[in-house]
C-alpha cells in the first residue's frame, strides 16, 4: 500500500459500525522496510513544514491534533518525530494530566477549550477532554472529584458527554478549527514489552510509574472504552484514525500522511496583496535598490 492511501486505510468517520477487533495494531499495510518509511517521512515533514507556513501566512483555518492512546503507546515520541520540522512558533503542545482543584471547578470541557489553537495555528493535544469518557469511565469514583450535582449523574451520563463532544467539536468546525483524532492502536503483548524495558534500561526508568501496571489490569475495561468513544464520536468533521501502534517507524508514518494530507485538503495559500499594497512593496524595493 502506498502511503498516499494511509491516511484513508484508518479513518474512521462512521462509528456505527466501528470495531476496535477489526483493527491490527501490528499492521503494516505491507510496509516491509523500516528505511523506506523513514524516507517517506522526511519527505512528509518537509511537506507539513511548506504548508504549516501557509497556514501560518494565511491566518484563516487552525489545526487540532489529538493523540488518544494506552500508556507506552509512543505519543510523545510520535509527536517528536512527526512534527519536529514545524516553525514552533506557529505550533503549541498542550499534555493534560489529572485535573488540577481550579479545573474541578469547571465543566469538563473547560480546560482543554482554554488550549485551542488559534488562526494560523497547529495545536495539539497529548490527551485531551476524551479522558472524561475514558479514564473517568474506567473509574467512576473519580467523578465525585467533578462535584456535578447527583441527580445530572445518570446511567445516560456517558451518552450525554458524547453528545456534548459531538455538538462541540461541530462548533469548531463551523469556525475554522480542523479537526483530526488520532488513537495509537497498541496490542497488549507490546505494551508488556515496552513497560519491561523502562524497568530493565536504566536511562528508561524515568518513564515508569507504579500506576502503568495498575491500569494495564483494566485493559479490556478500556479497550470498551475507546471502541464506544470512537464509535460515538467519530464524524465527517472531526474523524478517528486508528493507528497501529506496535511498529513506531509505521506509526508515525501513518501521522505523518494524515497531518499532509489533511493540510493539503485545506487548500492553503500565501495571501495576495491588493493593488495598492503591490505600490508600497514596489516603491519600497526601488528605494532599497537606490541605497
Amino acid at each position: 500500500m502506498k502511503a498516499g492511501k494511509l491516511a484513508k486505510a484508518y479513518r474512521v468517520d462512521r462509528g456505527k459500525h466501528f470495531r476496535l477487533k477489526d483493527f491490527d495494531p501490528a499492521d503494516t499495510a505491507g510496509w516491509q522496510s523500516k528505511e523506506l518509511a523513514e524516507e517517506a517521512l522526511i519527505e512528509h515533514k518537509d511537506r507539513t513544514a511548506a504548508l504549516q507556513a501557509k497556514l501560518y501566512a494565511q491566518d484563516r483555518w487552525s489545526l487540532l491534533l489529538i493523540f488518544q492512546a494506552m500508556d507506552a503507546s509512543g505519543k510523545d515520541g510520535a509527536i517528536k518525530h512527526v512534527m519536529s520540522g514545524v516553525n514552533p512558533q506557529g505550533c503549541q503542545v498542550y499534555s493534560f494530566k489529572q485535573p488540577s482543584p481550579q479545573e474541578l471547578q469547571h465543566d469538563f470541557l473547560w480546560r482543554t477549550t482554554m488550549c485551542l489553537p488559534e488562526r494560523g495555528h497547529i495545536g495539539i493535544f497529548n490527551r485531551s477532554y476524551y479522558e472524561e469518557v475514558l479514564v473517568v469511565r474506567v473509574h467512576p469514583e473519580l467523578l465525585k472529584n467533578e462535584q456535578i450535582p447527583d441527580e445530572l449523574v445518570t446511567k445516560h451520563l456517558w451518552h450525554e458527554r458524547f453528545e456534548d463532544i459531538r455538538c462541540f467539536e461541530q462548533h469548531m468546525a463551523r469556525n475554522g478549527t480542523v479537526i483530526r483524532k488520532f488513537f495509537l492502536h497498541l496490542s497488549k503483548k507490546e505494551q508488556k514489552k515496552r513497560f519491561l524495558a523502562r524497568l530493565e534500561e536504566p536511562e528508561k526508568n524515568w518513564k515508569f510509574s507504579p500506576g502503568d501496571v495498575q491500569e494495564r489490569r483494566c485493559w479490556d475495561d478500556y479497550q470498551n472504552a475507546y471502541e464506544d468513544m470512537i464509535r460515538n464520536t467519530a464524524t465527517e468533521g472531526a474523524p478517528w484514525y486508528v493507528v497501529p501502534a506496535d511498529n513506531k517507524w509505521f506509526t508515525r508514518l501513518v501521522l505523518s500522511e494524515v497531518i499532509v494530507h489533511t493540510l493539503e485538503e485545506m487548500k492553503l495559500s500565501y495571501p495576495k496583496i491588493d493593488a495598492d499594497k503591490r505600490k508600497e512593496v514596489d516603491a519600497a524595493k526601488k528605494q532599497l535598490l537606490k541605497e
